[in-house]
């Protein structure tokens, strides 16, 4: 699917780190990456007819929907680390719903924005690993590098 880079290699070739995961599912299906210098939410083409799982829906997000975004981002990085290090159960992720009342709160708020526009633009992603920590405060080890869709 995608290879392994260091971060300066990637940034000269022109990838942007994802800075929120929101879905995986056989690699990244949405989450929130810079497009140009702008958040963006990104989520995967997928219907019936789909010939390609390269293709992503993409659409701006507001700062301070982004500032949302990784506040629940970063419960999750901390139920994360305490599952990995044995200190928490699959039954205390946060996304249960009733485990952390501000990740619910959030999940509440954020939902309407999560979904694609009609305005939405497609294009295309190539998928790089940095091969530091999966998940991390300040985004995740993925990055993408998006052209135009054909």
């Amino acid at each position: 699917m995608a290879e392994t880079a260091d971060r300066a290699q990637l940034i000269a070739d022109g990838f942007q780190q994802v800075y929120v995961e929101l879905d995986w599912w056989d690699g990244p299906r949405a989450g929130i990456v810079d497009l140009d210098g702008v958040p963006h939410y990104f989520e995967r083409h997928e219907d019936d007819a789909a010939e390609r799982l390269d293709e992503y829906y993409l659409w701006p997000a507001e700062q301070h929907l982004v500032a949302l975004e990784r506040e629940s981002w970063l419960i999750f990085v901390r139920w994360n680390r305490q599952y990995e290090a044995g200190e928490a159960s699959v039954e205390a992720h946060p996304a249960h719903g009733g485990v952390d009342p501000r990740y619910d709160e959030l999940t509440g708020l954020l939902a309407p924005h999560r979904r694609v526009p009609s305005d939405a633009r497609r294009l295309v992603a190539s998928w790089r690993f940095d091969g530091g920590e999966r998940y991390r405060s300040d985004g995740t080890d993925c990055w993408v590098r998006w052209s135009p869709s054909t």
